[in-house]
């Protein structure tokens, strides 16, 4: 057997099947999305070359780099929102009572559609009898906020049930990598005095830092790309106050028939995330690992 596994043909007979998937699926429409970049292309008919109009013509759409913005603010809330899902799942390992409970509540987004959380959001941000006005008129506030009507909130209001959707996900996470630290190091620092929290920062912090910063690239990715939920409940609106990179390619390559401009945008995203992934890896990598996760 050791034989056969150290023959070259047999380990490429066996690699040969996930490397076509991952051609076909993956790497040749990424090289479509640059081509059709540079066409001038409605999606049907046929195309025109036009070199990279389309990449020039998005340095200067107003509305795109609008859109990039709304993406970098979801990156950033969701980057923020870390500290608190390792937070829930620093007191989940502590042996509270009904940590089994929680970590089930916790884990009931993950189990809905995105269509069904967008669906239930919604509702809760009526504008009559939604959750949260109905709460804020019982305490005497007459006008309260049009959660999806108002530009100047609408973005932070889709953020909420965003955030809410992926939590679990990310303290099953923490949660599991928490579980793994040896419980030796952790006695050993009670036994010397420390207390809960320095436990936390000093030893068990530390000892997850690769998981940290898995979960970070996660969240910067998913945002950058995010589309489904934004999609459902505003569209995008009112007026493009929640316009993000991919819901903008979305209406410009399926709306519009503007495939091309489209594509240069999915690609233009492609190469943004790329950079961005580097960097965060770049910063995140200690000298004293030397080596990056």
């Amino acid at each position: 057997m050791d034989r056969i596994m150290s023959d070259k043909k047999v380990i490429a007979l066996y690699v040969l099947p996930a490397l076509l998937l991952i051609l076909v699926l993956i790497y040749i429409p990424i090289v479509l999305t640059g081509y059709y970049g540079l066409m001038d292309w409605d999606g049907i008919g046929p195309m025109t070359f036009i070199g990279l109009e389309n990449y020039a013509n998005l340095l200067v759409d107003k509305m795109f780099w609008s859109s990039a913005y709304h993406s970098l603010l979801l990156a950033i809330f969701s980057v923020l929102s870390l500290v608190i899902y390792l937070a829930i799942s620093l007191v989940l390992t502590g042996n509270i009572k009904g940590a089994d409970l929680f970590r089930k509540i916790f884990l009931i987004p993950m189990l809905l559609s995105s269509v069904a959380i967008a669906q239930l959001w919604m509702r809760i941000y009526h504008p009559t009898n939604g959750v949260f006005n109905r709460f804020l008129t019982s305490l005497g506030i007459e006008n309260p906020p049009l959660w999806l009507s108002d530009t100047n909130i609408v973005l932070f209001a889709i953020f909420i049930p965003i955030l809410w959707q992926y939590a679990g996900f990310y303290i099953l996470i923490y949660y599991a990598a928490l579980r793994n630290v040896p419980n030796e190091l952790v006695e050993a620092a009670q036994i010397d005095g420390a207390t809960p929290l320095q436990i936390a920062y000093k030893v068990k912090l530390p000892l997850i830092a690769g998981v940290i910063k898995v979960t970070v690239v996660l969240a910067v990715i998913g945002s950058l790309k995010y589309f489904d939920l934004i999609y459902v409940m505003t569209d995008g609106g009112p007026n493009g106050a929640s316009e993000v990179m991919a819901s903008y390619m979305y209406k410009l390559a399926f709306r519009t028939n503007d495939f091309g401009y489209g594509s240069a945008i999915g690609f233009f995203l492609l190469i943004l995330i790329l950079i961005i992934t580097y960097f965060i890896r770049k910063g995140t990598t200690s000298k004293e690992d030397g080596v990056q996760y």
